[in-house]
């Protein structure tokens, strides 16, 4: 782990594409600004940590193949057919 002392209004960059700012700093936390691009995803780490729960969820749950094609014969019937 890198543990480094930023000021306000310093940054750090990751990868050469992320830049983390130090927006302002309180008794009771500090402020970051994120910058990415649109293809990196950026969340805080409870909001990271239950949408992996969800996804490991989903793919624990087992659907015969006959009623996966069905759901998605059924997906298909009720999308509007646009030209």
């Amino acid at each position: 782990m890198l543990v480094i002392t930023r000021k306000s209004e310093q940054s750090i960059m990751i990868g050469g594409e992320v830049e983390v700012i130090v927006l302002g700093i309180t008794k009771d936390g500090v402020r970051l600004g994120i910058r990415a691009p649109r293809s990196v995803q950026v969340h805080r780490r409870e909001v990271f940590e239950a949408i992996a729960a969800e996804n490991r969820a989903a793919t624990v749950t087992k659907v015969p193949v006959q009623d996966a094609a069905a759901l998605l014969r059924a997906a298909q019937v009720r999308k509007p057919h646009v030209r």
